[in-house]
């Protein structure tokens, strides 16, 4: 081989070290940056248990409908037990797990209480300290304040 061939050979591969470790600075300062703009609790999880699907899909949708929510998911099989009017019952449910903004949890708990079936209904919050950045931009972008 040429002494021209391994010359060209050096400085593409010395280019190239270069260039991507510039893209990974690059890369690495705008991912930290977006992980760094999201503030602890901003956005929080409320929790709520149904009787059954429809009731489900009533809230969910009303809920994102209304952008009190961002994303609801229905989780089934739950099983609640729990004492009411002195009895210990046990109940199979459905839970919601509704993901918005922190300043909408009292907006989506008066929602539920105005459409829940329950005298009662279940209707608890969580703030969320840290996730995917992109995940947590889309909730800011999809619920407003």
């Amino acid at each position: 081989m040429s002494k021209l061939y391994w010359l060209t050979t050096g400085l593409i591969l010395i280019f190239s070290v270069y260039f991507m470790s510039g893209v990974f600075h690059v890369l690495r300062r705008h991912i930290s940056a977006m992980a760094s703009q999201y503030t602890a609790g901003t956005f929080s999880m409320a929790f709520v248990t149904v009787p059954n699907e429809e009731v489900a899909a009533k809230l969910s949708r009303g809920l994102v409908e209304n952008k009190l929510a961002a994303c609801v998911n229905v989780i089934p099989g739950i099983k609640s037990v729990y004492e009411w009017q002195g009895k210990i019952e046990e109940d199979g449910e459905l839970m919601l797990m509704i993901k918005t903004r922190t300043a909408k949890v009292s907006d989506v708990a008066k929602f539920v209480r105005e459409n829940h079936p329950y005298e009662v209904a279940e209707v608890i919050s969580t703030p969320i300290e840290n996730g995917n950045p992109p995940y947590l931009e889309w909730i800011g972008k999809t619920v407003p304040e």
